[in-house]
């Protein structure tokens, strides 16, 4: 299928745009290859290092040109359901490497913080940082240059894009990120909801929303609403770093385990000293993000990768904007419907079809990058299939052409929407950005009076007091951006915004903080920038002043006299920013970037 002339034309504009600084990626990446064992280069010291604690096996066969070294980072923690299942996977892996003449060795480990645990504290003030951590943690892991291939593994919300900012530091070698399944279905989503609803309106206890809550986050695997961690799992297939179809396949079942080792042995046929040498660099390319930033509007995924693609494609020496985001949503239609988008979960949507239909569905209308590189090898083909366990060995075969279930996922012929679930705002308050795939068309589009507070606990407490202003109203939350507290998650308003919303009132959100993949159905501008910090129109704003947030049409303005709000004195908030490791983080929030260009601290 010819690619579709719009997609086309912003792939052009991406890579004409970023043509000096890719290049100074690529010729990076020349600098550091080589057919040789990495080891090789190492001083006899440096090597007895390196298989020091290695079985007398291990250290001999690694001491074979040809036995390809492969380093294995890992965010294994038993506090992430998404992450216990990798307290064994160094074993498997060595097993593995082991039986197809290769060895493996546990890199390092990166820390991971779950901003399910952290909603609301002061700890979540630490997630965006954590994944700037992460990729250096990634880099020190591997800068021992003692791996012919390495194996990420990782899941949830900033591991994975701090995984692949690291791993680009090293994109000479071959790079396989390694999924490890969501956990299995518990309580509806919808009912979910409405526990946490009434819980806000104070209409049931705290042990009726604990209840709710553990039966929805009851086992082992990612939670399986689709937010940041499952649409990390959807990028890694549609970008190509995944073995074919193992985003969503639970943990602890057998195809899971040969899934596993499946990335094992690709990871020592495609090292640099093995059989068809391969590298990251051929990998992530312009179209490959592309085709993420496809697969993101089609599955209506998490507005947190507004802020993770461009870093990502950052460090792979590729400039990412708000404006692509928004002119590829245009012409994407909204092909699933996962909640908060819809009533479903992952496994509903795995089971209708998954990530595999919907690449099926958009190589056919020309919306994906068919010419890529895949960690798999060349194309998009096997990754329209699923894969399933034949006489004990994992094989791929066709999807059925109907999608399993039409109210969770749709062929490109009877889409949910014409379009994406992301557009850009902009206007006198800046550059902002909204996810509109859970919003309801009369939810859309709102002109009213603002009620302006510096921290998302002062509107809580205003809601809870009843002094929420009467009728329709646009809920400020500003002081919220990378350089203010490093721009948490605001998950906290979602219930009690909500609330208001069913009571028959419009209501939106305007902030310079995250709402993430539960976002929901509230109309948002969040991630706006300048932020209230840098002294952005948002810090100028005052409770009264009428805004238009107005998604359809990608509008974010201050209705009245421009020049006399623009001329006011803006906002100041000098709280300290300490307790609970904050402190630690201080030169992050001075030299972090804006949230427009991925809000990382290291360009």
């Amino acid at each position: 299928m010819t690619l579709n002339p719009a997609l086309d034309a912003i792939t052009q504009r991406i890579t004409d745009r970023s043509k000096d600084l890719r290049a100074k990626f690529e010729a990076r990446t020349e600098r550091y290859k080589t057919t040789e064992p990495r080891r090789k280069k190492l001083s006899c010291a440096n090597y007895a290092h390196v298989v020091a604690a290695s079985t007398e096996n291990d250290k001999l066969q690694a001491a074979l040109d040809t036995v390809p070294n492969i380093g294995v980072v890992t965010a294994y923690n038993d506090m992430l359901s998404a992450h216990q299942p990798y307290h064994n996977y160094p074993e498997k892996i060595l097993k593995a490497a082991r039986k197809v003449g290769a060895t493996s060795q546990v890199a390092g480990g990166v820390p991971a913080m779950c901003d399910g645990v952290t909603q609301g504290r002061g700890g979540m003030e630490l997630s965006l940082f954590s994944r700037d951590v992460i990729a250096m943690s990634a880099a020190i892991a591997l800068s021992h240059d003692a791996f012919d291939a390495a194996l990420m593994l990782g899941v949830c919300d900033k591991i994975v894009p701090g995984l692949v900012i690291g791993a680009l530091s090293f994109a000479h070698l071959p790079v396989i990120f390694v999924p490890a399944g969501p956990m299995s279905s518990g309580l509806p989503n919808p009912e979910k909801a409405r526990i946490r609803t009434l819980y806000a309106r104070g209409e049931v206890g705290r042990d009726a929303l604990l209840a709710a809550e553990m039966a929805s986050y009851h086992g082992v695997g990612t939670c399986t609403f689709y937010g940041t961690a499952n649409s990390n799992q959807m990028l890694m297939e549609m970008m190509g770093l995944h073995v074919p179809g193992s985003a969503f396949i639970h943990p602890h079942t057998e195809l899971r385990e040969a899934l596993t080792a499946a990335a094992v042995e690709r990871a020592a046929f495609t090292a640099a000293n093995g059989k068809q040498p391969a590298c990251l660099a051929d990998v992530l390319t312009v179209k490959a993000f592309v085709n993420g930033v496809v697969g993101l509007m089609a599955t209506g995924g998490s507005t947190n990768h507004a802020l993770h693609l461009p870093a990502m494609a950052r460090a792979a020496g590729i400039i990412l904007t708000p404006e692509d985001l928004n002119d590829i949503s245009r012409i994407v239609p909204l092909l699933a419907r996962v909640y908060p988008n819809g009533s479903a979960d992952t496994n509903h949507f795995h089971a209708a079809g998954g990530v595999g239909f919907v690449m099926r569905e958009l190589l056919s209308v020309g919306l994906l990058h068919a010419d890529v590189q895949t960690i798999w090898g060349e194309g998009l083909g096997d990754y329209c299939r699923e894969p399933i366990l034949q006489d004990g060995k994992v094989i791929w075969r066709d999807l059925p052409e109907a999608s399993g279930d039409e109210a969770v996922l749709r062929p490109i012929t009877n889409p949910f929407s014409v379009e994406g679930g992301l557009r850009e705002m902009k206007g006198n308050l800046g550059i902002a950005v909204s996810k509109i795939s859970a919003v309801k068309p009369e939810h859309q589009f709102i002109e009213a009076p603002c009620a302006v507070f510096d921290d998302q606990d002062d509107f809580l407490a205003a809601f809870k007091a009843g002094n929420i202003p009467d009728g329709d109203f646009i809920c400020v939350v500003r002081f919220q951006g990378p350089k203010a507290n490093g721009m948490p998650e605001l998950h906290s308003l979602t219930p009690s915004l909500s609330s208001l919303l069913d009571q028959g009132r419009k209501v939106a959100l305007v902030s310079d903080g995250r709402m993430s993949g539960a976002s929901g159905k509230v109309a948002s501008a969040i991630h706006l920038t300048p932020e209230a910090k840098d002294g952005g129109p948002i810090s100028k704003l005052r409770s009264g002043d009428v805004l238009r947030v107005d998604c359809e049409n990608g509008t974010l303005s201050f209705i009245g006299n421009e020049a006399s709000f623009l001329a006011r004195e803006p906002a100041v908030k000098e709280t300290e920013v300490d307790g609970l490791g904050r402190e630690l983080f201080a030169p992050f929030r001075r030299v972090v970037g804006a949230a427009d260009e991925g809000g990382a601290v290291f360009w």
